[in-house]
Parts: structure tokens; sequence; C-alpha cells
């Protein structure tokens, strides 16, 4: 068979995949007073569910590069959410970390098919201080911690071996002495806050008419995610 016959006919049975949604939906009087409150409901739904790393979500970001406004997209773990927003953790010489010095816009997607919903964020990321950093650093484990310092996260490296070299140097430099402090915090290694202008909660139903609920701040800017009058509810057409 010509190869590019077998290739159409991968392509092809794309078109042919299916999933019917029978979950019972989402209506505008199940949604809480607050998306912080909705959003913690959702979030201990999957973990009840046994999802894995249910606190994953796809963060987009986007900023000029040689011209052009270049979008990418990756896994991050929410690290903590509360009346302020999102909380995620990265190597700020990152790719992600450059985009957002350079543009704070900053788009989330909680991916939870397994249960058919999916929580879309839309908002501006912030630096966090290096005093919240660094308590949250202390309580990654000693692993994590040197992992940090060993990778110069999106950067190019030359093998698996050269990495594994460097993490061994450092775990040399920074023993294991069961404090918290005994790795510090690497200088290019930091937090971002994710305040919200808009948080969509997403529920499949039949015949692809799914229920898309958005909070949407009154104001247009980032609002506090538990106080109830900043927000508006709204119903998006699937």
């Amino acid at each position: 068979m010509d190869p590019r016959s077998q290739d159409d006919a991968a392509v092809a049975d794309l078109a042919t995949m299916r999933v019917r949604y029978t979950a019972p939906g989402l209506r505008e009087a199940d949604l809480a007073a607050t998306p912080l409150a909705q959003f913690a409901s959702w979030l201990a739904d999957a973990e009840q569910a046994g999802l894995t790393e249910p606190n994953a979500m796809v963060l987009a970001t986007a900023a000029p590069e040689d011209g052009e406004i270049v979008p990418t997209a990756r896994d991050v773990l929410l690290k903590q959410v509360d009346g302020r927003g999102f909380v995620f953790y990265t190597n700020l010489g990152s790719r992600k970390g450059q985009q957002l010095a350079a543009n704070p816009g900053a788009g989330l997607v909680f991916p939870w098919f397994p249960m058919q919903r999916q929580v879309v964020v839309s908002g501006l990321a912030y630096p966090l201080d290096r005093q919240e950093v660094d308590s949250y650093f202390r309580r990654r484990p000693y692993d994590a911690r040197i992992g940090a310092w060993a990778s110069a996260q999106s950067t190019v490296v030359g093998s698996r071996e050269e990495l594994e070299e460097r993490y061994e140097q450092l775990r040399a430099r920074y023993p294991d002495t069961g404090r918290d402090d005994d790795v510090p915090l690497p200088p290019f290694w930091g937090g971002f806050l994710v305040r919200v202008r808009t948080i969509e909660f997403w529920a499949g139903r039949p015949s692809r008419l799914h229920d898309r609920l958005r909070y949407r701040t009154r104001s247009g800017s980032p609002e506090a995610l538990d106080d109830a009058a900043a927000w508006l509810v709204e119903r998006l057409s699937p």
C-alpha cells in the first residue's frame, strides 16, 4: 500500500471519533455564589473521582518573537487557589516565564474530560513576592528542590547524561540534611498569580449542546474570586 494512503486513512479515522456526553450538565441554579466556591467544588469532585493530577492545568501564554506574536501552551500544576486567583511555580527563565514577563495575559484550562467537565480561565499573571515563593519552595521534596537548580528549563541540553551529572553535582553541593533550608531558593525560580477576568465552567451534554456558564467581572478587570458582587454569570452558546 502507498504510505501516503496509510497516512490518509489514519487521519480519516479521526473524523469518526465520537464521544456521547451523558452527564447531567450544569444549570445556573447549580452554580455557587462565587467563582472560588464553584471551582473548589469541582476540584473536590475531580479528586474524589480519582483523576490523575486533578490540579494539572494547561497554561497558554503569548509574546512577540522575531516580529510575530507566538502563542505556546503546556501543562503545569496548580499549587494554590484563593480569593486572589490561581498560583503556579516555574523557572523564570523558561519560555513561559519569559513570555509572561513580556505579556502578562494568560489562559488556563483544567481538562477534566473523564467527568465531562472543563474549566477555562482568562486573566493576567503577576510575579509572586520572594517571601511567598521561598515559603512554598521549602515545602517541596528535597529531590524537587535540587531539580529546580539542575534544570535550565526550556534551554537545549546536550544529553540526558549531562542533566543527570548536573543533578548529582548539586546533590553533593547541597546534601539532604532533612531541613527545609538545606537547598536555597534559586534566584531564577519563582511563581505567578493569575488574577481572573473570566472563568468558564463547561459541562458536556448530548447533541453537542454543552453547558457553558461563565463568571465575568463587572469591571472588566481582574477581581477577587470570593467576592460575589464583583461577578456576572453568563450562558455561552456551545
